[in-house]
């Protein structure tokens, strides 16, 4: 008999017994094959067409920010976010190791290195006290926050609000004000998540979002950066697509640009998945609390909940074992058995593009990184 024989036959009951149970499937019952064939028949599939524009207006409406520009993926939002919010080459960033790698990606590419810092065992994402911890080294020259120890100047910090549990977003912000450093926050898997019933992604100077195949929403790709601020919002919007000068058939450029913007294609897709979004995450959070239920009597599994003065859109489940030796038999035994499971990313410090960057105690990251477990938590119809 397997250890874990009933956590399976559980699991596979509530997604309807399937052969194969994924991790997270998308869904498409709505307006998609409507709106998708709208952009084809009309022949505006690429960055220019309705769609575009109405994303962002959807974007906006939902989550109350004053400006929303669809990119083509999650990492291309974060690489724009901190391009905008002045990080330069040699910059640190804050940020956490326990993450998945387009955070650190983004920050690479502008010259920049990840800072890391640990996370909070109850948000899974960046700790107040561990921030609050690395900012005694820091200090102001001129007015711009320069880390002692390494004698770099902080461009950044971005936390990231894991699985779409928020962090203490308010907090952390606070901190990062005294040194004038902005926040940019990777919201890319907690689009519909509150915290303070505000919107996580609207807190900081930036935001950004992700709608890869497996997020709560999808369009096969895309992002979307948010911002309040109208002179970086409208700006973002220009060097994302080639900054070119408006007119009816010149080719005039002022900065450098991006061949970011979104396809209508995609935004289509996206558009008819948002009109879902609430339905869909009203869903997850009935599975996390048939979880909850469930693993609440089993002294071997903790499944994490939302913390507190929070709304998690529950994108991923997740489980912490008892150890790494309990955590990695799960994994085997649920894969072996047609039920999806992964661990947690592997902490970004220690692969060898990172592992040289500047880094705080981790003993959190490491401690979830060992135990951590997500769960299928898709949509159910």
């Amino acid at each position: 008999m397997l250890r874990f024989e009933k956590e399976i036959n559980f699991i596979k009951n509530h997604f309807g017994n399937k052969d194969f149970t994924p991790l997270h499937e998308p869904c498409f019952s709505g307006n998609e094959k409507k709106y998708v064939l709208e952009t084809i028949d009309s022949t505006f599939v690429s960055s220019v067409g309705k769609f575009v524009d109405l994303f962002e207006d959807k974007i906006k409406a939902y989550t109350g920010a004053k400006h929303a520009i669809a990119v083509v993926n999650g990492t291309s939002a974060l690489h724009m976010s901190l391009l905008l919010a002045g990080v330069e080459r040699n910059d640190l960033v804050i940020t956490q190791s326990l993450s998945f790698v387009a955070t650190c990606n983004a920050i690479s590419y502008l010259g920049a290195e990840p800072a890391f810092v640990d996370v909070d065992t109850k948000t899974l994402g960046l700790s107040v006290e561990a921030l609050e911890d690395f900012l005694t080294e820091v200090e102001l020259k001129n007015g711009k926050p320069f880390h002692i120890p390494t004698g770099k100047k902080i461009g950044a910090c971005v936390p990231m609000h894991t699985f779409g549990f928020p962090v203490e977003i308010d907090k952390i912000i606070q901190l990062c004000e005294v040194f004038h450093i902005p926040v940019i926050e990777d919201a890319a898997e907690s689009l519909g998540s509150t915290y303070n019933e505000k919107h996580t992604g609207t807190f900081g100077l930036f935001g950004t979002y992700s709608f890869n195949g497996n997020k709560t929403i999808t369009c096969g790709g895309g992002g979307i950066i948010v911002t309040n601020d109208d002179k970086l919002g409208l700006l973002a919007k220009h060097i994302t697509t080639q900054a070119k000068i408006p007119h009816r058939w010149e080719y005039k450029h002022d900065y450098i640009g991006y061949n970011y913007r979104c396809p209508n294609l995609n935004a289509a897709l996206a558009c008819a998945q948002i009109e879902q979004l609430e339905d869909f995450i009203l869903k997850k959070r009935n599975t996390s609390k048939v979880y909850n239920e469930y693993f609440n009597s089993n002294e071997n599994i903790e499944f994490i909940i939302e913390p507190d003065n929070s709304r998690s859109n529950y994108w991923l489940n997740s489980i912490l074992l008892k150890s790494k030796e309990d955590r990695d038999q799960f994994l085997t035994e649920t894969n072996d058995n047609g039920v999806m499971t992964r661990p947690v990313w592997g902490l970004l410090n220690k692969n060898i593009m990172f592992e040289k960057c500047y880094k705080k105690s981790l003993v959190n990251s490491e401690w979830i990184e060992s135990r951590l477990v997500n769960i299928p938590s898709s949509v159910i119809l």
